[in-house]
């Protein structure tokens, strides 16, 4: 069994893992990255998520890092693709126009970016990454991790990866198990932190929904209906009682009011991609199922250099919630993940044979599964989109009470003393394993304490993803694509800075002085720890 040593290991090449290993490899530290696929990045490339963000991301409310990778893909664009004058010339050029964020883009071109900002550590030797290896044991000495051992999922193998420091930044905090470090999963019970949206009794295997994305165009007059999916009966019948039809079907609830709402679906829009703006502070955009993730808009590239827009399905209609696929047992992991994805198959399955038309006509035969988009055979993207991690026991825990703008008001929430970094996006959680309707309520902009990411008693184990102390309400708003960016980065800096100054994470929130000076360094490389004066949506 080859044996690797090394400063920091990171387990889990997501965005937390990615920034995580750009953020201790700048600052000098050797680091072994791992990933179960074969592309790091997770949301945005694995699972093909286009970015959700906050109204202000293009001003302020993120880490330098995070603004050097957005404008790295906007570049992307500029040097080699065939964009129109007006799109080359816009200034926060959103190459798929669509509603849900301000850089709705390919997964591949997240994949050419991230790997370029990491390679010069490559390069260096400061950086090893191993893809497609998993988590398999983890090797505890006391209230320290000694070493980890991860199996070669091509070849079965195995390495054990010994280091001063371990950062899970899987996304589903596989390592705390492992590790017996304390966690906590699912839905806590109300009189456990007071939250008004918390279930009266602790619910472990309520979990929100995941759901496998997949990348469709459509072309007139062509025929690219797949094969019908094994359990296409079942989902075409499937009506949750909290929904005012079918799944399959452009009617469901509001998240944010429940009511029910009409969506449609038109592949073939009309409208100047310009002129599009993406506000979820104004409105959701989510009626409009083409528009809405769309991540590659035809309109922005000169005629005839993109056959058709490219969008984004992850939509009410292929959330997956029937069966949680952590603390269950694999068996029931694996059930879950195969029924998501005849879930999401049979949803194009159904566009392609029954949606109705705005021609009053069903179906639209010319939409193609972009099995290049996400780079899999079967089309669907490589990871389930997964919402709701394993979470650490933690010095600190954020509850709804900290971040709800109704209980803490337009003012905004608490000002930590040991902030490490903000966020902002609303409580959102989708229908849950539990058998919960949407949570969709209001935000404050919130700060991210160091303590959120101290585990109550392991010592060298750090979160670097959506597994920080949070609550399964205040996860709703903690859990998007700048927040996780901004926990793995500060969790990296914190492993080199102990590294360098030969302390421990929990001296460096506790010790005056090294917290000054901790802090003193994450605003030199541009870490914002509090915000301005947003209000919250």
């Amino acid at each position: 069994m080859p044996e690797f040593r090394t400063d920091i290991l990171i387990v889990g090449g997501g965005l937390g893992g990615v920034a995580a290993a750009l953020a201790a490899c700048r600052a000098g530290s050797t680091v072994i990255l791992t990933e179960e696929t074969d592309w790091i990045g997770g949301q945005l490339t694995s699972q093909a998520v286009p970015p959700d963000e906050h109204p202000w991301i293009e001003s302020y409310g993120a880490t330098a890092s995070y603004r050097e990778m957005r404008t790295a893909i906007r570049d992307h664009y500029r040097n080699w693709y065939p964009l129109t004058g007006p799109a080359r010339r816009w200034r926060q050029l959103n190459p798929g126009a669509g509603y849900v964020s301000k850089l709705c883009h390919e997964p591949r071109v997240s994949l050419a970016v991230l790997e370029a900002l990491l390679a010069p550590h490559l390069a260096a030797g400061r950086l090893r990454i191993l893809l497609e290896h998993s988590p398999a044991e983890v090797d505890m000495d006391g209230d320290r991790v000694r070493a980890i051992t991860v199996r070669d999922l091509r070849t079965e193998g195995s390495h054990t990866i010994t280091a001063d420091y371990v950062l899970d930044a899987t996304e589903t905090g596989d390592l705390l198990p492992l590790a017996k470090a304390e966690y906590v999963t699912g839905a806590e019970a109300r009189d456990e932190h007071d939250e008004p949206h918390a279930p009266d009794t602790y619910q472990p295997l309520n979990m929100q929904g995941i759901t496998y994305c997949f990348a469709v165009s459509h072309h007139d007059g062509e025929n690219h209906v797949i094969d019908r999916p094994a359990d296409y009966a079942f989902w075409r019948a499937y009506r949750p009682g909290f929904w005012p039809g079918p799944l399959l079907g452009l009617s469901a609830p509001d998240p944010r009011t429940l009511e029910p709402e009409d969506r449609w679906f038109d592949p073939r829009p009309t409208g100047d991609p310009l002129q599009v703006t993406a506000d979820q502070s104004a409105r959701s955009g989510d009626k409009d199922l083409w528009l809405f993730r769309r991540i590659l808009a035809r309109d922005l590239f000169e005629p005839g250099a993109v056959g058709s827009d490219i969008t984004l399905v992850n939509w009410p209609l292929n959330d997956y919630w029937l069966r949680p696929v952590i603390e269950a047992g694999p068996e029931t992991a694996a059930t879950a993940h195969r029924e998501a994805k005849q879930l999401s198959l049979s949803l194009l399955y159904w566009l392609q044979t029954e949606a109705p038309r705005p021609d009053g006509g069903t179906g639209f035969p010319g939409l193609r599964l972009r099995h290049d988009v996400v780079g899999t055979r079967d089309g669907l993207a490589k990871s389930a989109y997964v919402r709701e991690s394993r979470r650490i026991r933690a010095v600190t825990t954020v509850t709804e009470n900290q971040v709800s703008r109704a209980i803490v008001g337009e003012r905004g929430g608490p000002r930590y003393p040991d902030s490490v970094g903000v966020g902002a996006y609303r409580i959102d959680l989708h229908p849950s394993t539990g058998g919960d309707n949407y949570i969709d309520i209001a935000s404050v902009p919130f700060e991210i304490p160091l303590g959120a990411l101290l585990p109550v008693r392991v010592r060298n184990l750090l979160p670097a993803a959506k597994n920080l102390g949070t609550t399964h309400i205040s996860n709703g708003c903690y859990r998007l694509h700048p927040v996780e960016w901004n926990i793995g980065e500060v969790a990296g800096h914190l492993a080199a800075y102990c590294l360098r100054r030969g302390t421990e994470p929990r001296q460096v929130r506790e010790n005056g002085t090294l917290l000054d000076e901790f802090t003193a360094e994450l605003d030199s490389i541009g870490v914002e720890r509090h915000w301005p004066a947003p209000t919250g949506y």
